[in-house]
């Protein structure tokens, strides 16, 4: 009970204490009293992502709303009142804040979605699915490679958590061939969490925190769909090898022979046709940004008005959006707003001495960091409290130039992000396996920590590799 009460009473109680402290009592030299507001919504934030008392988009709206109050122009007048004297420091703009509910991040997720949701009512990925399974055979070991290839693909187009469900129910038949102490049946249920996991950071819109890590990617660390996807794809690819090897050596099925019977086939209708159509022509505009001069945010609202002239996607389609991650995505935005513009991130930053440190020990702190926590709660949560820190770390670290600099550190940490996946509560594909039954908590965190610490090695290979040969950086 004591336990219930505390989720509660520690997410309210230390942002306050923070509020009632004196700025002598904080660490930094020049600190503002607008910068000890945004630590306190900062700690809130945090500790309601970790303790959840409510819905993880619901703090993404406490924050914006309290931003609204606390750090506006606009904001209550009691917020305002010593905002001559010259330890206030500067207020934000309120229209600044609440266009992070419109940034162009969230644009981009929203095409997403539509996009999805689009090939989900036409069947365009069951009917994918279909096509691209039949090379596999009915060995077991090539089959389950067939549908971690697939799951990879759909997630980075798709949302992880709908790939996962979808590919769980064609395999729900599947499952049940296995006996039933065959390792098989934990291979095939753990096979798609892990590589809808990996897939996501395939694409900028397949997971959030990559669309977190690109709010930071701008300028002359800009970074385009397409270039994403070079470095990206390659490192799906080989973490999907590793992880279809490891799966099928720690949990070999007995099952000599399986059969996948997925029923379908392509619709021919007219909305069909403009689905399968548009969904091409988007990717392709994506990954050809160079050649027609849109970005990808640009592009990214092509489909939701081909879908919504066309009738496509309806009002009744549009409640199923998946509104509570743009809202969570929003109010990471707006933290990372908080922190940069307050100058609060760069002042934290130059406070510790990181020059002094290696660049290794501080690239490689930074991602097992944000392994580590992503273990533990959301990853978009993870991301939207590290990725400013990362940031402002990045742009003031010299040593860090020679490995790629900012660029190196945020992507670094985003892949860290979405390769925390040891646990069932680390990420909704892993719920959805758990929930089958037929993979135990012990087994999914022996893959996971596995796969989790390779990848961020390889991540830190591939991205210095790039940097190197000139593509990023």
């Amino acid at each position: 009970m004591i336990r219930h009460y505390l989720k509660y009473i520690i997410p309210i109680m230390v942002p306050l204490l923070v509020l009632a402290l004196p700025l002598s009592a904080f660490p930094f030299d020049g600190l503002t009293i607008i910068q000890q507001r945004v630590i306190a919504i900062f700690l809130l934030a945090a500790l309601l992502w970790v303790f959840e008392p409510i819905p993880i988009y619901a703090t993404s709206v406490v924050i914006i709303v309290l931003e609204l109050l606390m750090l506006s122009d606009k904001g209550l007048v009691l917020f305002r009142l010593n905002q001559s004297a010259p330890e206030f420091g500067g207020l934000l703009h309120y229209s600044d804040i609440m266009a992070t509910f419109a940034s162009p991040i969230i644009m981009l997720f929203l095409g997403g979605f539509f996009l999805a949701m689009a090939a989900t009512k036409y069947r365009l990925d069951v009917n994918l699915a279909r096509v691209l399974l039949k090379p596999f055979g009915q060995n077991p070991k090539y089959v389950m490679l067939g549908l971690m290839l697939i799951t990879g693909v759909f997630s980075m187009f798709m949302s992880n958590t709908a790939t996962t469900a979808m590919m769980l129910s064609i395999l729900t038949p599947v499952i049940a061939v296995f006996g039933p102490k065959d390792p098989g049946r934990i291979a095939f249920a753990l096979c798609i969490p892990v590589a809808a996991n990996i897939g996501g950071i395939g694409t900028p819109i397949g997971t959030p925190p990559n669309a977190i890590a690109l709010k930071y990617l701008v300028g002359e660390n800009l970074i385009t769909f397409g270039q994403w996807m070079a470095f990206g794809v390659p490192f799906v690819i080989i973490l999907m090898t590793l992880a279809w090897f490891l799966i099928g050596f720690m949990y070999k099925a007995e099952q000599t022979q399986i059969e996948l019977s997925i029923k379908g086939k392509f619709l021919k209708t007219p909305k069909a046709l403009v689905v399968y159509a548009t969904f091409a022509v988007t990717i392709i505009m994506w990954l050809m940004g160079s050649l027609h001069g849109m970005n990808s945010y640009t592009v990214a609202l092509m489909p939701v008005a081909v879908f919504s002239v066309t009738g496509i996607i309806n009002k009744e389609d549009l409640k199923k959006i998946s509104w509570d991650v743009l809202w969570l995505v929003s109010g990471g935005i707006a933290l990372g707003l908080a922190l940069d513009k307050t100058g609060l991130a760069e002042l934290m930053v130059n406070s510790i001495p990181f020059d002094q440190f290696s660049p290794y020990v501080v690239l490689f702190g930074a991602a097992f960091l944000c392994l580590l926590m992503a273990n533990f709660m959301s990853h978009t949560a993870t991301a939207n409290l590290l990725m400013p820190i990362m940031a402002a770390l990045g742009a003031s670290m010299a040593s860090l130039v020679p490995l790629g600099g900012e660029v190196t550190l945020i992507l670094v940490v985003t892949f860290a992000a979405s390769l925390g996946m040891s646990l069932p509560i680390s990420t909704p594909p892993n719920a959805l396996a758990h929930a089958t039954g037929h993979v135990q908590s012990s087994q999914m965190a022996r893959i996971g920590v596995i796969l989790g610490v390779v990848g961020v090695l390889l991540s830190f290979v591939m991205v210095w590799l790039l940097h190197v040969l000139g593509h990023i950086g």
